[in-house]
């Protein structure tokens, strides 16, 4: 029996990849993720942003520049993968290890592994501010948080990075001879990159090809556009669009200083809808161009030329227009949504099944409940309908061998494969909630075949969702 249900998972696997190798948006749902701002006064309460990226769109990934416990909490349970921001002026604060230890049993700890924090980020372009004890301080910080993690044995589920703009480049034109700049190089980024491969973790960028953009020559060339290309002199290579040749710059960088080998993160990049007369290309019509093709280009595989075959991690700005943040109009104006979470264009980020009207539903993740009072096996047929669904705080792994003894067993799993009715949101706990409850009702609703090991809880709570039945 067990040789034949292992066979059985792994034709299953098996199946499952080939169709996701097959169906371009599952590439797009594992690599796209958004910058989460905050700075504005009209913006939907975050319970209901989880919900709507859940429900409504192929976002699985966040970005947020802070720890803002309402957000934290809002995305657990949900599988949604949440990078979080330690500001600026806290570095200084955990170079020392009670300091890091500190931070994380206040702004991590309580929400792992509920919410699914992959990764801290260490400032936002520190070495941009010029200011010489944040940047001396950055690498420090960066290790004795790692330490930390290790200590709280986090270090293997939560990554240690810090994102760059590209004004650490000292020669990015053309690509080949992309170089950081003097100082910094040896003494803050080569540290860096030792610890980014020491830790198995990404460098990280923020490229802006809307702000290398200044001339109506360039435009296409920054929109992904038909354009002629531009060829790097020494390498004999034709770039076709602007953002390859921004990070084929910082790749020529890290290569010179001997760390070709470090994954690359887009931590930001993005385009306004919106902006002053005096600036070129803002407006819906470019920005759905520049977000549209970007999806399209990190995901499809190509990479770039000097990185051919790859794809980005990458984090479009912004979730939503914020109306305080300061500076010219663009700045406000660069949100996918508006703050009633209406498209400002549509770039193929919504689920065909999202309603036109963006309705505040429940999350389609399983609700946190609680069981009710065992009944008798054989109660009556009038007796309220119940279900069976993941306990609060359910193991994973544990979850997942629910799935494949039930799925095992001959239970109908067809609804949680690839392009069936319960299959999104593609998390474990989700199609943990579906086996366990199909097995639940198949073997006639019996308290005790829905344990699971202690895994399982019944519900009075109906978790079906849209075209998802239980």
């Amino acid at each position: 029996m067990e040789k034949s249900l292992a066979s059985l998972c792994a034709s299953l696997v098996t199946t499952v990849l080939l169709l996701l190798e097959a169906t371009p948006i599952q590439g797009v749902e594992g690599t796209i993720g958004v910058n989460y701002g905050t700075v504005a006064n009209n913006l939907p309460p975050p319970a209901e942003v989880a919900n709507f990226l859940v429900e409504s769109t192929i976002i699985n990934r966040v970005r947020l520049f802070d720890t803002n416990t309402e957000i934290l909490e809002a995305f657990a349970h949900t599988g949604i993968a949440v990078t979080v921001t330690v500001p600026n002026d806290q570095i200084l604060h955990l170079t020392k290890l009670i300091n890091a230890q500190q931070w994380l049993k206040s702004n991590i700890q309580p929400y792992v592994p509920a919410t699914n924090i992959i990764r801290i980020l260490v400032g936002n372009e520190v070495l941009s501010t010029a200011n010489k004890f944040i940047i001396s301080s950055l690498v420090p910080a960066m290790k004795t948080l790692h330490t930390a993690l290790v200590e709280a044995s986090l270090d293997s589920k939560i990554e240690v990075s810090t994102p760059h703009s590209l004004g650490i480049l000292s020669s990015s034109s053309p690509p080949s001879t992309g170089k950081f700049r003097r100082g910094y190089d040896v003494h803050v980024l080569k540290p860096l990159l030792i610890f980014l491969r020491e830790t198995n973790s990404p460098f990280m960028i923020n490229p802006y090809p809307f702000f290398g953009c200044s001339s109506e020559e360039t435009l296409d060339y920054a929109l992904f556009k038909p354009n002629s290309g531009v060829e790097d002199e020494n390498t004999k290579l034709v770039y076709t669009n602007m953002l390859d040749g921004q990070l084929d710059a910082v790749f020529s960088a890290m290569k010179l200083l001997g760390f070709a080998d470090i994954d690359i993160v887009i931590a930001e990049t993005g385009w306004p809808s919106n902006g002053d007369s005096s600036q070129i290309g803002v407006d819906a019509e470019s920005a759905a161009q520049y977000n549209g093709n970007l999806m399209k280009h990190v995901t499809s595989g190509s990479g770039t030329p000097l990185m051919p075959n790859r794809t980005f991690e990458t984090y479009i700005f912004a979730l939503f227009n914020e109306n305080l943040k300061p500076g010219p109009t663009c700045e406000r104006n660069f949100g996918l949504f508006q703050p009633d979470m209406t498209p400002v264009y549509n770039i193929g980020v919504l689920r065909s099944t999202a309603s036109s009207s963006f309705p505040r539903n429940p999350s389609p993740e399983p609700p946190v409940v609680a069981p009710v009072s065992p009944e008798p096996t054989g109660a009556p047929q009038h007796e309220e309908k119940r279900w069976c669904l993941p306990k609060t705080g359910a193991d994973v792994e544990a979850l997942q061998r629910n799935i494949d003894y039930v799925c095992g067993m001959g239970v109908d799993c067809g609804p949680i494969e690839d392009s069936g009715e319960c299959f999104l949101p593609n998390t474990v706990r989700a199609h943990a909630a579906f086996a366990m409850n199909a097995y639940y009702q198949a073997m006639g609703r019996n308290d005790y075949d829905c344990d699971f090991q202690q895994t399982g809880a019944i519900s009075s709570l109906d978790p079906s969702y849209g075209k998802c039945k239980y």
